[in-house]
């Protein structure tokens, strides 16, 4: 029986504040990154790999969290470990001392997200398939044990869940059909970074139009003035047909951002999103009254299924963002789908980074297999930023994700990006290094 012999580890970052890829009203210089991780097992073939996305600073620190949890997970038995994927996850998100540095909230629960899908990673591997795939033939009845329904039973039952489920069980092999053969509709935000000039931003607007793109976002917040300027130049590049979402990044009050949206509803939006503090469900339940018919949304910085479940019983969102490293990983996303299902609310799934775009094209496509059972009226997050880099990266053709086909997570970063990424010592941060400090003078 293969085991689990090491939980390794790599602190990768890229060097994009440098043409401001990926700039926003709250981060305005950020370096892509992830804290990376590779379990390897007794049979070399057999590996997981998983990451958390940082945007710089601190992803040292995300790495350390990573080595924190090598305890828990090197010397168990994978097939004991995958016959109960449910278990696993509960197991190391109810870690005591853990626990205690949360609880499931924060670097230590990013952690055991990323451990988590490694070990789905490493799952769908070993069966030859897709994640989105993997999860979308599971029986109703094992998709449900795969969640943890503690804090989430007042608004999610387990009978619930199956009862939600087996009605979706139904049109599954129509869905994966029209999946393989159209896609999964995508939105990009690659022409909307906040650091780029409004040259760039009409230009690359046309381009992303062209390239078959129905919702472009544009981050917003700095600046009112600016933000209508740059929505005026967004829409007269992309016409009327196309829709124009807006991301303040968290950058408002609450009595800033009603004012502020209301300035730029004129524009169309599609949506507008984290226009506060995303621990303020209440705020955004205010915010979200007070601009209608403007939709509200959330979802890339919270927590865990404790806060999606109050932001759905709050009525605070219209529709709400999945991230794929932000939360417990693949179980606690399946908790959120169903959430989500059983409210009504459609979901966008967030991908705004490193990585992402791969990771969470699976849970959107197994949502439209085997929970929601819709993709009308939603998206993913698309950028075009470093895909390069993965084993099997992202494909978007027409404004439409296509649905991978190689086994696993599409998480594998190539051999190569490890060397020459790695933070300090790789060599694309050796011309960036600052110079060595003078040696201490003695006597």
């Amino acid at each position: 029986m293969p085991v689990i012999t090491a939980l390794e580890t790599h602190d990768i970052r890229f060097p994009t504040s440098a043409q401001l890829d990926g700039s926003d009203a709250m981060n305005p210089d950020p370096d892509y990154s992830a804290a990376y991780l590779i379990l390897r097992t007794d049979q070399p073939q057999l590996q997981g790999h998983g990451f958390v996305f940082t945007i710089g600073r601190g992803n040292d620190v995300q790495t350390a969290a990573l080595d924190a949890l090598a305890h828990l997970v090197v010397g168990r038995d994978v097939d004991r470990t995958l016959e109960d994927l449910g278990g696993f996850a509960r197991t190391l998100a109810d870690d005591s001392q853990l626990r205690w540095l949360g609880p499931e909230k924060g670097v230590m629960h990013m952690a055991v997200g990323a451990v988590v899908n490694a070990v789905w990673d490493l799952a769908a591997r070993r069966a030859g398939k897709p994640l989105w795939r993997l999860l979308a033939e599971m029986s109703p009845a094992a998709l449900v044990d795969l969640i943890d329904f503690r804090y989430i039973s007042d608004a999610l039952t387990p009978a619930e869940a199956l009862s939600l489920l087996t009605a979706a069980a139904e049109g599954r092999r129509e869905r994966t059909a029209m999946l393989l053969a159209h896609g999964y509709p995508a939105y990009t935000t690659s022409p909307g970074w906040l650091g780029y000039s409004d040259e760039k931003l009409a230009t690359l607007t046309r381009a992303a139009v062209a390239e078959g793109f129905r919702t472009l976002k544009l981050k917003v917040g700095r600046n009112l003035a600016e933000d209508v300027r740059r929505c005026q130049i967004a829409r007269a590049a992309a016409g009327p047909g196309v829709a124009i979402a807006i991301d303040a990044n968290q950058r408002w009050d609450v009595r800033t951002a009603i004012p502020w949206l209301q300035a730029l509803a004129g524009f169309d939006i599609a949506w507008a999103e984290e226009p506060t503090s995303p621990d303020d469900i209440l705020g955004h339940a205010a915010i979200r009254q007070a601009v209608a018919p403007v939709p509200i949304s959330t979802g890339e910085h919270t927590h865990n299924r404790v806060m999606f479940k109050q932001l759905l019983q709050a009525r605070a969102v219209d529709l709400l963002q999945i991230d794929a490293t932000r939360v417990g990983g693949v179980n606690e996303n399946l908790a959120i789908l169903l959430m989500a299902a059983k409210f009504g609310v459609r979901v966008f799934p967030h991908a705004g980074g490193v990585g992402l775009c791969e990771l969470v094209q699976h849970l959107a496509m197994a949502d439209y297999v085997a929970i929601s059972g819709r993709m009308d009226e939603r998206a993913i997050e698309y950028v075009d930023h470093l895909h390069e880099h993965f084993v099997d990266p992202v494909e978007v053709r027409q404004g439409r994700y296509r649905a991978p086909a190689a086994a696993g997570f599409s998480a594998q970063m190539r051999p190569e990006t490890l060397l020459r990424y790695r933070f300090p010592t790789g060599a694309a941060w050796q011309p960036l290094a600052p110079p060595a400090a003078p040696p201490l003078k003695t006597g």
